[in-house]
């Protein structure tokens, strides 16, 4: 429902901010670790938003990046992490310590984290190890919705990234913009199917 809010940062505490925008004051959930990456109190900022609505409540939690959002978005996959847990994970760890723990299967890294004991470490080693470790050329692709078509397909982000990067070095000179997603999006499918 909310993509971001701009304004006015006008408070900060432990895990949430409050933010005007509009003559509207929000309260946000935050990420210990975000706050710090946030402008400073009476200055501008952007927050990336995810609206949790139940009968009962509606918070809003916010993150300093996008790619935030999304690991805090792929935590809620995770049986028995809720948005409180999720919080709580990120702000105890950084999303690069994350990542390496996922990939090298580091379950010991995982348990160190406050509030993660060993039974949900081991179920977020099984249900994210791939899904949000990034490349150099994912960060730096400007074909983000190509990127997240692959993902949505099954493939890996960072291979779905590699697949992307590859097959831009090889589109013929002068190749429309239309014509240059379709392209790589095959392209990479192709790469993807090979390498699988």
């Amino acid at each position: 429902m909310y993509n971001s809010l701009r304004g006015i940062i006008t408070e900060k505490n432990i895990d949430s901010l409050c933010i005007l925008c509009g003559g509207i004051e929000y309260i946000v959930e935050v990420p210990g670790m975000d706050l710090g990456r946030l402008p400073n109190i009476g200055e501008e900022g952007r927050v990336f938003t995810w609206l949790y609505h139940k009968e009962d409540q509606m918070k809003l939690y916010g993150f300093a990046e996008e790619a935030g959002r999304h690991t805090f978005l792929e935590l809620l996959k995770v049986e028995g992490i809720g948005p409180r847990a999720a919080l709580k994970i990120m702000g105890g760890i950084s999303r690069d310590d994350l990542e390496k723990a996922l990939e090298t299967d580091d379950l010991s890294r995982l348990e160190a984290v406050p509030g993660l004991g060993k039974k949900t470490a081991q179920k977020m080693l099984l249900a994210l190890k791939g899904k949000l470790v990034r490349s150099a050329s994912e960060a730096e692709t400007p074909y983000k919705e190509l990127l997240d078509a692959l993902a949505g397909m099954g493939y890996e982000r960072r291979a779905a990234a590699d697949a992307l990067a590859a097959a831009e070095k090889e589109l013929p000179p002068g190749t429309g913009e239309a014509e240059k997603e379709k392209l790589l999006f095959r392209q990479a499918i192709v790469r993807l199917s090979e390498s699988g």
